[in-house]
């Protein structure tokens, strides 16, 4: 009888205990990593020729939202651009002529979260009423007319993405969850918990089967999760404060993560740990965006100190500073053909800029 008292999960000494045994094993854990470390990927890199500065400057400015942006996505045509805002909005512009296209206003403010469908005919957005709704564009109809709310959470919307196609969107909440759900039916497909914190951020990995994505969140965890059984598959641990940004590396073998301690880091899925952190001294403000170029060598990130940092991979140096914004940068993303950077801040405006000679 007392053994079993001892074993019960409610028992203090028996928590305290597997609480010591969890933390060894994770302890011999990091020490055999360590002993697989060998070599440091940006010393290898030295060998590579540095690449030049970049002179970045924007040669679109967005106007139109009354609030701070806080969320955009480009569309699958390389030229529209949906952005969300605390003013409630939700706005579709042309990126070539910067012309608004849809407006749509939310029944709440705060909308923290948006995202283009493959198709580039959908949208869907959301964030203090819990919810994520879609909303089909056509310049006939008010997109408004058509919406259909898709998922509920039990706290904030603060990410979400369609997979590889219209029919399912993934989306990650303040109440520590990641959800899958049918657009059409509005039905949960698969629930993913594991997060210790609110998730702030996922992405989707870019490979063919696409049954992977990484979320971020306020527990300074990165998770990678396998969407068919809705298992955690690699946790990834460094950062010393909240992950605001997740992004895969574009071959899907890596993934970068953006922190309000001022750092990015690049984890890697096969060496199965942190492979480099690009940070200054300099740098003392919270990182909220990250995307990478089309090759993957060059990472963007958007900080609480009005710029964007342009860091080289491979060899963890910044090459260069993008200035032109006159509050927090909140979002960034690079167009899916890699020729534009769209950037989002919380001076109420977006901004485009080319990227066309870059790699």
């Amino acid at each position: 009888m007392a053994a079993t008292e001892a074993l019960r999960a409610d028992n203090p000494e028996s928590i305290e205990s597997l609480s010591r045994e969890a933390e060894s094993l994770k302890a011999r854990l990091e020490e055999e990593k360590a002993k697989l470390n060998d070599v440091d990927m940006c010393v290898v890199a030295q060998r590579l020729d540095n690449l030049a500065q970049f002179n970045i400057k924007p040669r679109r400015v967005l106007k139109g939202h009354q609030g701070k942006v806080l969320c955009m996505d480009w569309s699958s045509d390389k030229r529209h651009i949906v952005s969300s805002s605390q003013d409630g909005k939700m706005l579709v512009w042309d990126a070539f002529t910067t012309n608004k296209e849809h407006a749509v206003t939310m029944p709440t403010t705060w909308v923290m979260a948006c995202s283009y469908g493959p198709s580039g005919s959908i949208v869907a957005c959301g964030g203090l009423d819990n919810k994520c709704t879609v909303y089909p564009l056509s310049l006939e109809e008010d997109p408004a007319s058509k919406k259909k709310a898709v998922a509920t959470h039990t706290s904030y919307l603060s990410c979400c993405s369609f997979t590889n196609s219209d029919y399912q969107i993934l989306t990650g909440s303040g109440d520590s969850t990641c959800a899958l759900w049918d657009v059409e039916s509005g039905q949960l497909i698969q629930s993913f918990h594991g997060h210790a914190g609110d998730v702030m951020s996922i992405d989707l990995s870019p490979t063919e089967t696409g049954n992977t994505f990484v979320s971020g969140g306020c527990d300074k965890v990165a998770m990678v999760w396998d969407m068919r059984t809705g298992d955690c598959v690699q946790m990834f641990e460094g950062h010393d404060s909240d992950i605001n940004s997740v992004r895969f590396y574009p071959s899907g073998d890596a993934f970068a993560t953006g922190s309000d301690d001022a750092t990015c880091r690049l984890f890697d899925l096969r060496a199965d740990r942190e492979v480099s952190c690009y940070k200054k001294e300099s740098i003392i403000f919270g990182c909220n965006s990250v995307d990478f170029s089309v090759s993957g060598r060059l990472l963007f990130g958007g900080y609480n100190d009005y710029t964007i940092n342009l860091w080289d991979v491979l060899k963890g140096t910044r090459l260069s500073i993008l200035y032109g914004h006159e509050n927090r940068v909140s979002c960034l993303g690079v167009s899916p053909d890699g020729t534009a950077l769209c950037t989002g801040s919380w001076d109420y405006t977006l901004r485009v800029s080319i990227l066309a000679n870059l790699m």
